[in-house]
């Protein structure tokens, strides 16, 4: 079966392979991409590329980035400031992530099978705000002669009100539930948040909306995660809550993330980080990354065809029983990075057993 073209022009997607991992989980969603190419798909992979190229390609693909050997570098020269760098310049603001059980793997969730069964989560997280960028921000010496670290959370009425347009968007297209979180009994930020998540959740009636404090929603996600459906929340609080959430499906090595800007152009990456204890080694999950690539196809390039020809792949290699050690439970088959990329690709087409060229 041959997929039909997206667009006359080739999509350029950006690759950025990063640190640790980044490398072997970026080649599988690489091989993926060649094999769609060759199929009928006009795609433009750009390897390694900078912030220029970046900016010039439709959508960026990346694997990760950071480590133990940046931690004594000054924070300003770390990977993970070039990242938040790249999202504050092509303008992504809104992350997606979603947090999906499926069923082969319920066993390996922290929670008890019975809590996570047929989990379905949106995580919506404002990326370019908040205390990750606000300002001022530093260290200086108090009056006792103590030295002091300060940050500053910081949301405008426009942040909050395009990233909540999101929220709503989504929900409209799933189980129309949107729940806001924030920390309005303490922070006057949190305040301006659900007063600006109220106000546009008058355009959208059909959508139904609640408040929740983010220690709140913290414990509900363990305790009852199902009766969420889509969470819109700032920066801070949604990257913790979607690091929590991500152990609900198993590993952090399933979930996928799309950063999206007004035009719904993307940076995606898995949410993990490096992982350097495992580099070069063939044991990383590249599940996440992959999952990623379909979402990318989604919501870029307009092409859900794509995405759940990738999505039910996934799914059909989980159900024959492949596993990366990440999500393997005693007894169950342990493949590497590279086999579970090769099983992806086969699957896609129809043969569980085809291995990349």
């Amino acid at each position: 079966m041959r997929f039909g073209a997206c667009r006359e022009a080739p999509v350029k997607i950006a690759l950025l392979p990063g640190d640790g991992i980044g490398r072997e989980i970026i080649a599988e969603a690489a091989k993926l991409l060649e094999r769609l190419r060759r199929d009928g798909l006009p795609i433009e992979p750009m390897p390694d590329a900078t912030l220029s190229l970046a900016r010039r390609a439709d959508a960026v693909m990346l694997g990760a980035v950071g480590g133990p050997r940046y931690d004594a570098l000054p924070r300003e020269s770390r990977p993970e400031q070039g990242l938040l760098a790249i999202r504050k310049a092509l303008g992504l603001f809104a992350n997606l992530r979603p947090a999906l059980s499926y069923p082969e793997l319920e066993r390996a969730s922290s929670l008890k099978p019975e809590v996570v069964a047929g989990l379905d989560v949106m995580i919506v997280r404002e990326l370019t705000g908040d205390i990750y960028f606000g300002a001022p921000r530093g260290r200086r010496t108090n009056a006792a002669g103590e030295t002091e670290g300060f940050d500053t959370m910081h949301y405008s009425d426009s942040e909050i009100r395009r990233i909540a347009q999101v929220g709503f968007e989504i929900a409209r297209k799933r189980q129309k539930k949107l729940c806001s979180v924030d920390k309005a009994n303490v922070l006057d930020t949190s305040i301006l948040w659900r007063e600006v998540v109220t106000a546009v959740g008058k355009d959208h009636p059909d959508v139904q909306l609640s408040h929740m404090y983010v220690d709140n929603a913290a414990m509900q996600l363990v305790r009852d995660p199902r009766q969420f459906d889509v969470i819109v929340t700032g920066n801070l609080f949604g990257d913790i809550l979607s690091d929590e959430a991500s152990m609900l499906a198993g590993s952090i090595g399933m979930l996928p993330s799309a950063s999206l800007d007004a035009n719904r152009k993307g940076l995606y990456e898995p949410i993990h980080g490096s992982a350097p204890d495992i580099a070069g080694q063939n044991k990383a999950n590249p599940l996440a990354t992959i999952l990623s690539l379909a979402m990318m196809f989604r919501y870029t390039f307009g092409r859900a065809d794509v995405a759940e020809r990738i999505e039910q792949a996934v799914r059909k290699v989980l159900g024959q029983g492949l596993r990366t050690a990440d999500i393997a439970l005693p007894g169950e088959r342990v493949i590497g990075t590279r086999e579970m990329g090769d099983a992806v690709v086969g699957a896609v087409y129809g043969n569980i057993r085809e291995r990349a060229r």
